[in-house]
């Protein structure tokens, strides 16, 4: 029905419709990809800080005050993993022990350390420093060896909790010598009000442990 140059047209004119749908679905597709690859770097950016709360993003923060010097970042990021030991202590208390004054005592020593531990951590930020770490370094005064961490969790009962005491007054006390120390050679306001604090607190509970061991 068609002449031979009709076909060949018709041809043709197929072809080039298929080349020029091909074109532009590729640059579609590469379009969409870029587009696609830049929300997603996008993305992944922004959503960094928020992921982390404090840890990975803390070191790129500005610091929202000045008020501090070395001797307060020191004393922040020592007492952090000083008091997750003394937190870590208290929680074995109430499943070895059946001396209710001193599950009382270890209760309130979790409760006063912990949130010190956030307060710790909010300065810390606030001094554009990382966020302090737990892990313990066993040259500060007043921690813990694994050695006596394992005895104290093999033990239960009196034996226990004469241990227990033994250890949280070491503990204490080395606390107390970093909050002097703080207290003496630190510049932050902020700082220094907890290191007092935790003298005060700690000194009561040590005098308190004493008692109950002259008791036993």
């Amino acid at each position: 029905m068609f002449s031979t140059r009709t076909k060949l047209a018709l041809i043709a004119v197929t072809s080039a419709t298929a080349l020029l749908a091909a074109g532009c679905s590729g640059n579609g597709d590469d379009s969409s990809k870029a587009a696609t690859s830049s929300t997603t770097a996008a993305m992944d950016h922004g959503s960094m800080p928020g992921m982390d709360h404090g840890k990975t993003s803390t070191s790129a923060q500005a610091a929202t005050r000045t008020d501090f010097n070395d001797a307060d970042v020191t004393f922040l990021d020592m007492m952090y993993p000083h008091h997750a030991q003394a937190v870590e202590m208290a929680k074995l208390v109430p499943s070895r022990s059946q001396n209710q004054q001193l599950i009382t005592l270890a209760k309130a020593v979790e409760q006063a350390q912990s949130p010190e531990m956030q307060q710790i951590t909010t300065l810390l930020q606030s001094f554009g420093k990382p966020a302090p770490a737990a892990e313990m370094n066993h040259d500060m005064p007043g921690i813990m060896s694994k050695d006596q961490m394992s005895k104290l969790e093999s033990l239960s009962g009196p034996d226990f909790d004469k241990l227990w005491m033994q250890m949280m007054i070491d503990h204490h006390k080395g606390a107390i010598t970093m909050a002097n120390t703080e207290l003496a050679q630190g510049t932050n306001a902020d700082s220094k009000a907890l290191a007092q604090s935790i003298v005060t607190a700690q000194q009561k509970e040590i005098d308190q442990m004493n008692t109950m061991l002259g008791q036993s």
